[in-house]
């Protein structure tokens, strides 16, 4: 895990201390926004190598990208969702969870499609630049996700 998404943890240890249970869907969560990522950065690199995708394409990449990441976030949602309840036998860890999927996911696709635009404008290669910057975003922003919406619905002690 990388130092600054350590530093996110340390930055919600009330709110963890508070339900320590949320630590067991940290791996789930962040691994899932982060294979959402590298798989859109991997489908936008390609693009742009082939000439499918150029970078006037911006909007209608964000727009499918979008898309896919609210299908996919709802779909996974509802299955981490349903293995956090019955894990935990607890509703607002496996809502936090869901939720917090729902987010990351769509974070990821976003990001993960994005970056290589970006890095491509810049004349950065992307298929080098895209995946550890895609990984160490949707690594931070999830857990800065995930403690949030865990406060918000469990008013933990303090964010």
């Amino acid at each position: 895990m990388p130092a600054s998404a350590i530093s996110a943890l340390h930055e919600f240890e009330g709110t963890l201390s508070g339900a320590l249970s949320l630590v067991f869907f940290i791996p789930l969560i962040i691994s899932s926004g982060g294979n959402s990522g590298s798989q859109s950065a991997t489908l936008i690199t390609r693009g742009l190598a082939v000439g499918d995708v150029t970078l006037r394409d911006w909007w209608r990449v964000t727009l499918r990208e979008l898309s896919m990441g609210v299908f996919l976030g709802i779909f996974l949602a509802g299955l981490a969702f349903t293995r956090a309840w019955w894990v935990e036998s607890d509703y607002l860890i496996a809502s936090t969870v869901g939720l917090t999927m729902v987010g990351i996911v769509i974070f990821g696709t976003l990001v993960g499609s994005l970056l290589p635009l970006v890095f491509k404008r810049f004349g950065w290669d992307p298929a080098v630049t895209s995946s550890p910057f895609v990984a160490s975003l949707v690594d931070i922003f999830g857990i800065v996700l995930y403690m949030n919406i865990a406060y918000q619905l469990m008013g933990s002690p303090t964010p």
